[in-house]
């Protein structure tokens, strides 16, 4: 377990849902990854890098909601600059597991 935060920490995160509108390949990553385009409504188009290509083709993500930090920093990943960070689970393989929403929201619904 991590360090011990206090809610005031916790609020500090905006957590929201995002739709992807556009995936591309990322050939320059380390590791196989995706350049995402997604869409959290009134916060606006958002591009990020993601390493889940091992369980989810460009197919299956498209119009897809996904949960994202929307408040780091932007970070520079090879030739391209991330601005949020999806949201996911290592399973016991190793690969990412995108965490959702179990039904549809509006993009940008915060999660609390």
């Amino acid at each position: 377990m991590k360090e011990e935060i206090t809610f005031e920490d916790f609020l500090k995160v905006d957590i929201r849902i995002g739709t992807v509108i556009e995936i591309n390949d990322f050939p320059k990553a380390k590791k196989p990854a995706y350049q995402l385009k997604i869409d959290f409504g009134a916060l606006g188009i958002k591009k990020t890098s993601a390493q889940i290509t091992d369980l989810y083709s460009k197919e299956e993500l498209l119009h897809k909601q996904v949960s994202a930090i929307v408040n780091f920093k932007p970070r520079q990943i090879a030739n391209f600059m991330s601005e949020v960070l999806i949201l996911g689970i290592h399973n016991t393989e190793g690969k990412v597991v995108l965490l959702q929403a179990s039904k549809e929201v509006k993009n940008g619904e915060q999660i609390t």
